[in-house]
């Protein structure tokens, strides 16, 4: 069994963990941590009104680090948290978190939308195919993998 990364595979994390860095500068140039800028960057997408479980299955963090940056955020008076059916809790948006995603998040959403359009239909339609089926792949090695002790 081979132990060292493929020179692709290398290539791939670099660019990959750049991308991330992208966002966790943003993320700090606005006081935010990186789940509290994924928060407003779904809030973006799927506007206010969501739950908590939208918010997980937008970004795939998990359910404590989403309640506990949604605290944080609401504490911070970005928003505000409504009851709704049984122990779900809506998430809104307070005037100061719509400027925020006005002034800001939106500039980061631009710029994103604007790197992927820069690519020609051909090229986007192929970067999304390429991610997609290596995820997949991914997910089907690892799931064959033992990790029991």
């Amino acid at each position: 069994m081979t132990t060292n990364l493929h020179p692709g595979m290398k290539e791939y994390n670099r660019i990959f963990k750049e991308c991330n860095y992208i966002y966790h500068d943003i993320a700090l140039k606005l006081g935010l941590s990186d789940s509290g800028f994924d928060i407003f960057y779904t809030l973006c997408d799927i506007g206010d009104g969501c739950l908590q479980k939208d918010i997980c299955d937008a970004t795939m963090l998990s359910k404590q680090t989403i309640h506990s940056s949604v605290r944080k955020l609401a504490d911070d008076g970005y928003l505000i948290l409504k009851s709704g059916k049984g122990r779900d809790m809506h998430i809104f948006l307070t005037d100061a978190g719509k400027a925020l995603i006005e002034d800001k998040i939106a500039l980061a959403v631009q710029a994103e939308n604007l790197a992927f359009t820069d690519m020609t239909d051909e090229e986007q339609a192929e970067f999304l195919r390429l991610n997609r089926k290596y995820a997949e792949n991914i997910r089907k090695h690892a799931e064959q993998i033992d990790l029991s002790f």
